[in-house]
């Protein structure tokens, strides 16, 4: 799978292991191919232009998924879901990462460098990445209705 990976500076954030590079690393170890989107230092940046980057790359279909880092996963969510067509979930527990795929199609999972272990974070990618969209009624009417609100704002 072509996965995008983003983050602010908070990917970088003392003391090591850095989550951006773990997170590229391992989703690579898993046989992904990630398109890294940036940054690659720990220079303070703005985290919509590294959502908009994932975004953009996800909406012109050279990536199916998206993985977004910030300090809280907050930021750089709401950034990402002002995308149509872009379903960005922030995710703390295993069970939201799940169900964030399984009822919501997320297509962007966004991740807390300050709320999370590196071990739970790559335990939500995992889960996020292995979770298929369930397609039922009521989970793809929702769904469609998401993309309607986006229309008409």
């Amino acid at each position: 799978m072509k996965i995008a990976v983003g983050s602010d500076h908070a990917g970088f954030e003392e003391p090591p292991p850095y989550y951006k590079p773990a997170l590229v690393e391992h989703l690579q170890a898993l046989g992904h191919e990630v398109i890294d989107c940036g940054p690659s230092g720990p220079g303070s940046v703005d985290y919509p232009d590294f959502a908009k980057k994932v975004c953009e790359v996800i909406l012109a279909g050279d990536a199916e998924m998206g993985v977004l880092l910030c300090g809280t996963g907050m930021g750089i969510s709401m950034a990402a879901n002002r995308f149509k067509g872009i379903r960005a979930a922030v995710c703390d527990r295993p069970e939201m990462a799940w169900l964030a795929r399984e009822h919501n199609d997320a297509n962007v999972l966004c991740l807390g460098k300050r709320l999370l272990s590196l071990r739970e974070a790559l335990n939500l990618i995992d889960i996020f990445l292995a979770t298929p969209f369930s397609n039922g009624e009521r989970h793809q009417r929702r769904v469609t209705k998401i993309d309607t609100v986006a229309e008409a704002s």
